[in-house]
């Protein structure tokens, strides 16, 4: 039985183009983002790439720097801890977390496509509220645990020039870049554009 999908602001935006996927070290990566003003084709059109990358690469969720572009937005297609997929845009993203007794972190292991074939433990709220606006300039509200937890706090760290490995210990770093080294042959620098063009 396939698993349910909840996309409560419609679907992602179809038809983009795969784009080389940005590396981390890239100054785009390490710095915020620009705040998103103008809600137009050309937004829709970013979206639209953002998505067919993220698919291409197979990921979760995906932020416009991840592509090179300097803007405060991030795509997703991620399961909660119930195992239920949630879809959706994200502009200017704003994260809430747990504090005080509600805390509980989540040391599961975590990867970036920025950083890729590499995963190492990252210890993060377990439960996340993204609230932003869509495509269309609407105010935009997503909320959960598990993987989609993660992976709306990982993305809006993107547009804060935040990546994961910032997160990390010294110890943890070196385990991190030894495993991207060791799988660097599998993700040439236009990753994951040659490789769907291949297909």
């Amino acid at each position: 039985m396939s698993p349910t999908v909840h996309a409560p602001y419609g679907p992602l935006p179809e038809g983009g183009r795969v784009r080389a996927i940005t590396r981390w070290g890239t100054p785009v990566m390490h710095r915020p983002q620009q705040q998103v003003t103008t809600y137009d084709d050309d937004l829709r059109a970013l979206a639209a790439d953002m998505v067919a990358t993220m698919y291409a690469a197979d990921g979760v969720g995906l932020a416009a720097c991840q592509i090179g572009v300097d803007l405060a937005m991030f795509v997703f297609d991620c399961p909660d801890d119930a195992g239920e997929r949630w879809l959706g845009v994200v502009c200017n993203p704003r994260v809430a977390l747990p504090e005080g007794r509600e805390r509980r972190l989540d040391d599961s292991e975590e990867g970036c496509l920025s950083f890729p074939g590499a995963y190492v433990a990252c210890a993060r709220p377990d439960h996340a509220v993204v609230e932003g606006f869509g495509l269309d300039g609407e105010p935009v509200r997503f909320e959960g645990d598990g993987l989609l937890a993660r992976c709306l706090q990982h993305e809006t760290d993107h547009t804060l020039g935040t990546v994961f490995g910032d997160r990390l210990s010294t110890k943890a770093r070196k385990k991190l870049q030894k495993a991207h080294d060791h799988a660097a042959d599998d993700y040439p620098d236009d990753w994951p554009a040659t490789v769907s063009d291949e297909r």
